[in-house]
């Protein structure tokens, strides 16, 4: 404890400590040093996540009270290892690759490694499956993606053994029913979305389809509700015949594409709730005969690399997904720990969307 931590004329609680002549613990080091009972052992154990200021202020502590680690304890500490599990049940690949590139970016030369683990939240088992997961490999810590993320039972179970995580979620907690206390990274979904819809009523369009992510996705009913937004504050609501679900893929875009240009009269406009099942549009617009922006015009979301790669470029909603997966594994790692980091989305304009009028051919 340094001299300018303390109060003047307060009593040095380390002194005040050694006058009880009682043998020192983990938790007298971590209560001494006001840090949490894990950042002892970490620097006891010398890994590389912790700050060489916290270091410095638990090994002067450890020096003054003569603490002596156990060695059978330490030898346990040691059987931990420095792992981040990335757990998901997600069919967008592309989302998957961003988020784990930003974790990798955020521990790349901490000594902690990366573990990924697919599982499928329809098997019954899924659950134990995880917890097994994670006690087998002695994860430091679990980055969960939506829709799993929301998943209760897998909360309680990691609570159970006592495992730091953190949720990447589409909505804030204060907004479930009834809240999830935990450690999450949100992304305003709705802020994008409410843009996109904006932009084409503003070219004009009125006839719009929308393409949704999958039932029980926190990121299909909040982007949903932010296109909502978006047409009413243009005067303009869905057409509800115009609704088709998707499930983040790009087969489902491309048959909900084909739904609903086989309309009479067709939408001059096709909202995707990710870009791979905007890709599937593209797909079915071809196939009918149709130029995009001339005769169609299309909205993504996510702005993946692919958005700027096809032709014409793909308008799309920007999620910052690389930056989310760097700050969930920074959550995890980091001394200073928040409880909710939360990024915006924005419409990135591009050649996929144009006026309706006087183009538009039913």
């Amino acid at each position: 404890m340094t001299s300018s931590a303390l109060s003047e004329g307060a009593p040095d609680p380390v002194e005040e400590f050694l006058k009880r002549r009682k043998k020192a613990t983990i938790n007298d080091v971590a209560s001494l040093a006001r840090v949490s009972k894990k950042t002892v052992s970490r620097v006891i154990n010398h890994s590389p996540s912790v700050r060489a200021e916290t270091r410095d202020q638990v090994n002067a502590i450890i020096a003054r009270i003569g603490f002596k680690p156990d060695p059978q304890a330490r030898g346990l500490a040691f059987r931990r290892s420095f792992l981040l599990g990335l757990v998901y049940d997600n069919p967008n690949a592309q989302y998957i690759i961003n988020i784990q590139n930003g974790v990798l970016d955020c521990i790349r030369g901490s000594g902690t490694e990366l573990v990924v683990h697919p599982c499928d939240k329809n098997d019954p088992d899924f659950v134990e499956e995880i917890r097994d997961f994670v006690e087998l490999q002695r994860l430091s810590g679990v980055i969960l993606l939506p829709p799993i993320a929301e998943n209760r039972q897998l909360l309680a179970v990691l609570d159970d053994l006592d495992v730091p995580y953190v949720r990447i979620t589409a909505m804030l907690g204060a907004e479930n029913t009834p809240p999830i206390e935990s450690q999450q990274v949100v992304s305003r979904d709705r802020i994008g979305c409410r843009q996109a819809a904006e932009h084409l009523a503003d070219l004009g369009h009125s006839r719009i389809g929308f393409v949704t992510g999958p039932a029980g996705y926190a990121s299909a009913r909040e982007r949903r509700q932010g296109f909502d937004e978006g047409l009413t504050a243009r005067g303009l609501a869905l057409d509800t015949t115009l609704i088709v679900q998707g499930e983040y893929t790009f087969e489902s875009g491309y048959l909900a594409g084909k739904a609903l240009l086989a309309q009479t009269p067709r939408p001059t406009a096709i909202f995707s709730s990710n870009d791979e099942m905007a890709v599937g549009v593209y797909k079915a617009a071809a196939e009918a005969g149709l130029a995009i922006p001339e005769d169609l015009s299309v909205v993504g979301y996510d702005d993946a690399p692919i958005a700027a790669r096809v032709t014409p470029g793909l308008t799309s909603v920007r999620a910052p997904i690389r930056d989310m997966g760097r700050a969930a594994a920074d959550a995890l790692i980091a001394e200073n720990k928040r409880d909710t980091t939360i990024f915006d989305t924005a419409l990135v304009v591009r050649q996929s969307t144009g006026p309706a009028e006087p183009l538009f051919k039913p």
